[in-house]
């Protein structure tokens, strides 16, 4: 039997970036349409890494690949509202990162949405697994939580 998840607090992510809602995120319902809760994961941990010089979009020899992820919806979100992504590191393995996302409303102290995704960091040519570079995992060390 699977362990239900549970709503987490903000003090459980040591890194929080603020995203914008946009009209076009509303779906019929009138809250935040599942997909985009994805969106809002990818764009927290890429713009991180994009801001401290860990990934490079247009050049670098590495990127990462999503090959898992997973979202627990606690609480809706809508437009318009901020949205505070709460960032943390749980796995570094020799060439993939598992990340922990918390989707906050503005101000709200419990979680509307936790994830994760793990990224397979791949040569840019060969799509082969690579080693980590230095540079990503001087950035992911403030991530890191023990979260065992």
């Amino acid at each position: 039997m699977t362990e239900r998840p549970t709503v987490e607090p903000r003090h459980a992510y040591p890194f929080f970036t603020r995203i914008t809602t946009r009209w076009m995120d509303n779906d019929v319902y009138g809250h935040i349409n599942n997909v985009v809760y994805y969106s809002f994961f990818d764009t927290a941990v890429n713009s991180y890494l994009i801001e401290r010089g860990a990934l490079d979009i247009h050049a670098g020899a590495v990127i990462g690949l999503v090959v898992e992820t997973h979202c627990n919806f606690f609480a809706p979100l809508q437009f318009p509202q901020f949205v505070e992504a709460g960032v943390r590191v749980a796995r570094v393995g020799t060439s993939s990162v598992r990340y922990e996302i918390g989707l906050f409303a503005d101000d709200v102290p419990s979680c509307a949405a936790s994830g994760h995704f793990v990224h397979v960091y791949v040569d840019r040519q060969t799509r082969r697994p690579a080693t980590l570079p230095s540079a990503l995992l001087q950035a992911l060390a403030p991530l890191r939580v023990d979260v065992a």
